[in-house]
């Protein structure tokens, strides 16, 4: 591979490299992550499956695919997988499972309040085992796990709604970080608002939208005002047929994306969604969206770009 052909200072190869693939054998080049030197402490290989970054003198090798790596700030869905005590055990894609502490999550009675005994006790009555929420990364230990906190009222437990992973994350293709990673649809055919919620971990999560006080920006002084034990019910609403066929529409235009190799963020999202309709008006058809149908809307869709 030429290497002197990428971009000065940050560059990315279109050619896949394999594992074990010679990258270069000129000592001006540094390793970075997914490389190793040869026998002769010169040669610089390849360890995994990946395109070549070039930064400045550094070269290093980004997977094909990959687990989530936390960072502080970001926005992701898990699962409750374990409780332990004062706190739960979250999978969030990432190569160890994160903590989500007691004192990490609104109580009803208060944000402020003290954390007793008693909540302890009752551990399970605001996650369980198995249940999914949106939380953001506040903390990271040294091992590189996660810390979690919901602390804000947009964070807490999913409901009414249809869980989908997918492959590639924090940038490229699949979910990207983004500004907005919350965000809500206005659908068609009687379908209502509809809410998604991109996790930057690849975890998405696409649910009726609920119209209610306790989601609108809040200051840190009303919070005891509008936690209660409403927010951790695990008891979904009723959600409408055409509802349901919009979540599963916006749901096949993700994959449609992935399968495209385009980045999902809010605006292609919504730029996918709209060519849906498009072609749905052309044709009067709600067929499945994969196939030429959704190579079709990843060309509409990268046409507005």
């Amino acid at each position: 591979m030429d290497i002197d052909e990428l971009p000065s200072g940050h560059g990315h190869s279109v050619k896949v490299i394999t594992p074990g693939e010679t990258i270069t054998d000129d000592p001006q080049w540094m390793r970075g992550h997914g490389t190793f030197a040869g026998a002769d402490s010169i040669t610089i290989r390849s360890t995994l499956a990946g395109t070549l970054q070039k930064t400045n003198k550094l070269l290093s090798i980004v997977p094909l695919r990959a687990r989530y790596t936390p960072e502080i700030g970001d926005l992701v869905i898990g699962r409750i997988v374990e409780v332990q005590g004062r706190r739960w055990k979250v999978d969030v894609a990432a190569p160890l499972l994160a903590n989500l502490l007691l004192s990490s999550i609104n109580l009803p009675g208060g944000v402020l309040r003290k954390r007793t005994s008693v909540d302890e006790l009752n551990i399970r009555a605001f996650f369980g085992e198995g249940e999914l929420l949106v939380a953001e990364v506040q903390s990271l230990f040294q091992d590189g796990s996660a810390s979690l906190h919901t602390r804000s009222l947009r964070y807490g437990k999913l409901r009414n709604g249809y869980f989908m992973s997918v492959s590639g994350m924090g940038g490229g293709a699949g979910v990207v970080r983004a500004k907005r990673q919350i965000f809500t649809l206005q659908t068609t055919r009687s379908g209502g608002e509809v809410d998604v919620i991109l996790g930057v971990n690849g975890y998405i999560w696409i649910s009726k939208h609920v119209a209610d006080e306790k989601k609108e920006d809040v200051g840190i002084n009303r919070l005891e005002e509008t936690a209660s034990t409403s927010m951790y019910s695990s008891q979904n609403d009723v959600v409408e047929a055409e509802t349901r066929q919009e979540i599963a529409t916006i749901a096949s235009c993700i994959r449609a994306l992935i399968e495209g190799g385009v980045k999902v963020e809010e605006e292609t999202v919504r730029r996918a969604y709209d060519a849906c309709l498009e072609l749905n008006s052309q044709d009067d058809s709600t067929a499945y969206l994969g196939g030429e149908r959704g190579k079709t809307i990843v060309q509409l869709v990268l046409a507005g770009a």
